[in-house]
């Protein structure tokens, strides 16, 4: 798809369009070793190196809606990709989040945060990544600055 095709979409069309696209850079960073998941080690890996991550997705679910320590953690999260123009994007199933970028053999408990990090040599590169990519930028110019996608059912 084009980016033209991409802009002249409907908004459900782009809706379902952008958490297919999520859905595929997800399990191709998987297997390329590009996926950090969890807070604490997303927030190591932008302090050591925030040139190496190219796109962030936060997610909440509703038992930690209340959770004063993660919104922080979202807050310094979303600034710290505002600076340093990382794209970003909410979801809010973070079970459907934790299937994607987990094992199967291990039970993800924190998905609250993943980063797609550019691998050292720079050989990866993902078309539906660039979409994502055109999607956050052209949410931003309509103010909505951490935009919500719906990742698909299975």
């Amino acid at each position: 798809m084009t980016l033209e095709e991409v802009l002249i979409q409907k908004p459900t069309e782009r809706a379902q369009c952008t958490g297919q696209a999520l859905e595929e850079v997800l399990v191709s960073a998987k297997d390329n070793d590009s996926l950090t998941v969890g807070v604490y080690e997303c927030a190591k890996v932008m302090n050591l190196d925030p040139d190496s991550v190219s796109f962030c997705v936060l997610a909440i679910d509703e038992d930690f809606e209340c959770d004063i320590a993660l919104q922080i953690h979202f807050t310094l999260i979303q600034s710290f990709c505002f600076d340093n123009d990382i794209s970003i994007v909410r979801v809010s199933d973070m079970q459907r989040l934790a299937e994607i970028v987990g094992d199967k053999a291990e039970q993800l408990e924190d998905a609250h945060c993943v980063l797609i990090t550019n691998p050292a040599d720079g050989s990866w590169e993902d078309p539906a990544l660039e979409k994502l990519h055109v999607f956050c930028e052209e949410s931003r110019r309509l103010n909505d600055w951490v935009p919500e996608i719906s990742l698909p059912e299975r």
